[in-house]
């Protein structure tokens, strides 16, 4: 198996301008928390966050599902903050919903599922930080 290889910052570019829906897997309820404080970021740049945990109603104003599969409208990305073991299921309901885009934040590498991802047609970025790299992106 080849190894991953993230898109180039151009490409990256090109994705952050195009989505708009991004589904947040492993979002917390606490401000404290990175995963609250990217998707805040997300907001306020013009995105429109989908909150994915199970047993919270609301976060960050936004109605949660408990699962992707749960999600009734478009997703443009999955943005994912949760342990590397537990990504193969995001990999397949990515897949089943035919998401775009699958973003594995700092911390977060699984290569494998990151290349079956890809090999379904899925554009993953793994191991960075999209609100970092929006920041570096966009607001220079």
């Amino acid at each position: 198996m080849t190894s991953f290889e993230n898109p180039s910052l151009d490409e990256i570019k090109q994705l952050l301008q195009t989505i708009r829906h991004i589904a947040v897997i492993g979002l917390s309820p606490k401000p404290s928390r990175p995963s609250y404080q990217v998707a805040e970021a997300l907001q306020a740049y013009g995105y429109h966050i989908i909150p994915v945990r199970p047993a919270v109603d609301e976060i960050l104003h936004e109605k949660v599902y408990a699962d992707l599969r749960d999600i009734e409208g478009p997703i443009d990305l999955v943005d994912v903050f949760r342990n590397p073991s537990q990504i193969d299921p995001v990999v397949d309901a990515c897949i089943e919903r035919q998401v775009p885009a699958l973003w594995l934040q700092d911390g977060v590498v699984n290569p494998a599922a990151a290349k079956r991802a890809q090999q379904a047609g899925i554009q993953v970025i793994m191991d960075r930080c999209i609100w970092r790299d929006y920041d570096t992106l966009f607001r220079v």
